[in-house]
């Protein structure tokens, strides 16, 4: 079998969730009672082919995820990787952040990319059997159902009927699709090679979209489109509706 790291983005900062994340990482935050990474971890968990997962974190928060992990009994390993930056203005970006742990713990294999403050219903095998199917690098998408929802705001992705991505666009005024990146890859070992070419190209790239705006232009990419729920949290809104829905969902099942 071949084996695949995992890489969970949670160097951010999250000023927009002050005063929660004034000394807390928005990952750690509970979701129905409970850390919303432990909520990603058991989705990653469904990979039989993940045999570590590293975890980026700042240098503000990284004894805190320290501290959680040795509480938290996972069935993989985890590597917490500090990328050394302590503010907002130091941040790497996602991509950044991406290259950073691959260079750390010199990941040399195939990976998947989730972001720690996006939560989902759907099962992470699924997006690995489609993965193994097409045999190239696959993005998460999301059929917010109306246009004005991802204006400003998410990356657009329109599809051919083979699922390939056709053309990706980093928070347009004016989508064209309804269809949003979540973030949630799986990266060839080939496509991670080009992280370096990308970072040079676009000096230094923030938002994951960028990297599979670069990566789509120059190899084939397919989209992976799930019905059930999914949060990107980055409001207080946004938080509180996805700690009701996994309450209610923990009741009814």
């Amino acid at each position: 079998m071949i084996t695949t790291n995992a890489i969970l983005l949670c160097a951010g900062y999250a000023t927009r969730l002050y005063p929660l994340t004034l000394d807390k990482p928005k990952p750690l935050l509970p979701i129905a009672g409970k850390p919303m990474i432990e909520h990603i971890i058991e989705r990653i968990e469904e990979i039989d082919a993940i045999d570590h997962i590293y975890i980026v974190t700042n240098n503000k928060f990284y004894d805190k995820f320290m501290y959680w992990q040795e509480n938290f009994d996972s069935k993989i390993p985890i590597t917490i990787v500090n990328d050394n930056t302590k503010s907002e203005h130091e941040r790497l970006g996602a991509v950044g952040d991406i290259h950073f742990a691959i260079q750390t713990a010199n990941i040399d294999e195939d990976i998947l990319v989730v972001a720690g403050d996006n939560l989902f219903e759907f099962s992470l095998l699924n997006l690995y059997e489609f993965y193994k199917e097409k045999q190239a690098s696959v993005v998460a998408l999301y059929d917010v159902k109306h246009k004005h929802i991802i204006a400003n705001k998410l990356g657009a992705v329109e599809v051919g009927d083979d699922s390939k991505i056709i053309k990706f666009e980093e928070k347009p005024a004016e989508p064209k699709t309804t269809l949003a990146a979540t973030a949630c890859y799986l990266l060839t070992k080939e496509d991670v090679e080009l992280l370096e070419e990308c970072i040079k190209a676009n000096k230094k790239p923030d938002n994951l979209g960028d990297f599979i705006k670069y990566l789509s232009e120059k190899k084939h990419v397919y989209g992976f489109v799930f019905e059930e729920k999914w949060f990107d949290i980055g409001s207080h809104e946004q938080l509180k509706e996805a700690d009701m829905f996994w309450r209610q969902k923990f009741t009814d099942g």
